[in-house]
């Protein structure tokens, strides 16, 4: 059954005649840091499937400036764009949590989303609430001061990860927020001068859930925890 079998979310909605359409060629594969899962502009090979670690869709400005657009952990999969009659994406995907999944091929992908019921339900339930992240985080870009969109960041990272630890670099982090990295830089202190994290070289710890949600002023909120059930927690 795929509820004992798998953490990632579309596969462990499957119901076991859909899932039997895929078992065969879902391959195991460790996700290592940097690893690239799609090219801008490139036909998609595969859709990965995360069980631990993340994957970050960057899109990338004429002279090189980038910023992440979505992230993707257990909650989804790559290869949107597939899902979405597409053959390759605009954005790149690459690992920046390392982590591991299942891997499986695009040939596969497509006549699958097609017979399976519960797959195509599962994918296209994925598909808008990665279009909803994505909507929000160029809401929040536009809107919210580098410390909140610092807060709801690691906050939708801490979402998908396992413990209190996150490994990444202030350069990195610069990236993801599309912002230069002295300011960065001086977020992150400003998060631990109040006690919401904890940072070293390549590190950073989640130390108050709760008060990174306040800072965020609603940056982070109901969209954000909804796909992980945590709405009413808030």
């Amino acid at each position: 059954m795929p509820e004992s079998l798998f953490r990632n979310r579309v596969l462990k909605s499957l119901s076991p005649e859909d899932f039997a359409l895929l078992r065969p060629s879902l391959h195991r594969v460790e996700l290592d840091i940097k690893a690239q899962l799609e090219i801008a502009h490139q036909p998609i090979r595969n859709g990965y499937f995360p069980e631990r670690g993340i994957a970050s869709v960057v899109a990338t400005m004429t002279g090189g400036r980038q910023c992440e657009v979505g992230i993707i952990g257990y909650d989804g999969m790559t290869g949107i764009a597939l899902i979405l009659g597409q053959d390759s994406s605009s954005n790149e995907t690459y690992i920046q949590v390392a982590g591991n999944g299942w891997r499986l091929p695009v040939e596969i992908i497509r006549p699958a989303v097609a017979e399976s019921p519960s797959l195509r339900t599962s994918v296209l339930d994925y598909a808008h609430a990665f279009l909803v992240q994505s909507s929000r985080t160029a809401l929040v870009n536009g809107h919210s001061k580098i410390e909140e969109r610092l807060a709801r960041w690691l906050l939708m990272i801490h979402d998908r990860s396992d413990g209190d630890k996150i490994y990444l670099t202030h350069e990195f982090l610069a990236t993801m927020l599309g912002a230069r990295r002295p300011g960065v830089t001086t977020a992150l202190q400003m998060l631990e001068y109040r006690g919401l994290v904890r940072a070293k070289r390549g590190e950073v710890t989640i130390i108050d859930r709760v008060g990174l949600m306040e800072l965020t002023h609603g940056a982070y909120g109901e969209e954000e925890q909804r796909y992980f059930g945590l709405a009413t927690a808030a």
